[in-house]
């Protein structure tokens, strides 16, 4: 009696901004990985996420939202996504129910068509499924079936209540090529820590701001260091970059609340992931279009 073949391979996740993706992933790995807010453009980087199971290895790539490109930082999120159609085994391509296929959908799919390998599987993720009526999902199933002739399956799920999750993963598994463990068991991401602290806090930025904030803001982790007197403790340092002395006037807050707040949630959230205290330093300077300045993007990580 043969043994059952282990598989393995990329699974790339696609879709507009906040269709789920960073959801999805989270639900997948039963930990966070990617930060997730209700703000679009929360991703900005391609997150690898790795779920290990006895028969199988799946490597998640989860990607930024993609959207109209306004500023360079727009053009390489754009990119990052893109980026990882030639490589993936399964591509699940994320709708949102409520609204539909939408005209941003479909010049997706259809690029996603144009330059995936033959090979490469498609499914279509209809998310947030508990926010429609069923009988609204046949014509939407029906016209995606219609339409995109390469599209492998169409799964309904809601990736937050964790609804058809268990359908869509044994669908992946039964999907992916045969191959080998690309990363050890222990692994669920190969983030550097100095990235996943400064997407901790910009989570909370986010999460405690709105209007133009959330956009114009990103964090550059300066130092990650053991404490002088207290080597199971770890201090951070790190900058919040923003475009205008109004933007750090926000952050900042009245008598520095809103400075405090962020850090104290970072931190607490910081000190249960790592397991060890966290002594976390937060200054908030202007760089003045920081967004549309390659050169300046390229020092902060966003890798042109």
């Amino acid at each position: 009696m043969s043994e059952t073949p282990f598989k393995s391979g990329y699974v790339a996740i696609l879709g507009r901004p906040n269709v789920g993706k960073s959801t999805l992933l989270n639900s997948f790995l039963g930990t966070k990985v990617a930060i997730v807010t209700d703000k679009p453009q929360t991703t900005r980087h391609r997150i690898v996420g790795v779920k290990h199971l006895d028969n199988a290895q799946i490597v998640f790539l989860d990607t930024p939202g993609i959207h109209k490109e306004k500023f360079e930082l727009n053009r390489y999120m754009n990119e990052v996504a893109f980026s990882v159609i030639p490589d993936a085994d399964i591509i699940l391509f994320l709708i949102d129910a409520r609204a539909g296929l939408t005209e941003a959908d479909r010049k997706i799919l259809d690029r996603i068509g144009e330059t995936k390998r033959k090979e490469t599987k498609v499914f279509v993720v209809i998310n947030k499924i508990d926010g429609v009526p069923k009988e609204e999902l046949l014509p939407l199933i029906e016209e995606i079936n219609e339409k995109y002739p390469f599209v492998d399956e169409i799964i309904p799920i809601s990736a937050a209540r964790g609804t058809n999750l268990d359908r869509l993963l044994d669908l992946i598994v039964e999907n992916l090529p045969e191959g080998p463990k690309y990363y050890e068991e222990n692994m669920v991401t190969d983030m550097p820590l100095e990235q996943y602290v400064a997407e901790i806090i910009r989570e909370k930025i986010m999460l405690l701001t709105s209007q133009e904030i959330p956009h114009a803001v990103t964090v550059n982790v300066v130092s990650i260091e053991p404490g002088d007197k207290n080597p199971d403790m770890l201090v951070i340092d790190a900058d919040i970059i923003v475009e205008r002395p109004s933007q750090k006037a926000i952050i900042i807050g009245k008598n520095g609340q809103k400075l405090k707040k962020i850090g104290t949630l970072a931190r607490q959230e910081l000190e249960q992931i790592l397991g060890k205290k966290v002594y976390l330093r937060l200054w908030v300077k202007v760089k003045e279009d920081w967004r549309d300045r390659a050169d300046y993007l390229r020092r902060l990580g966003y890798g042109f």
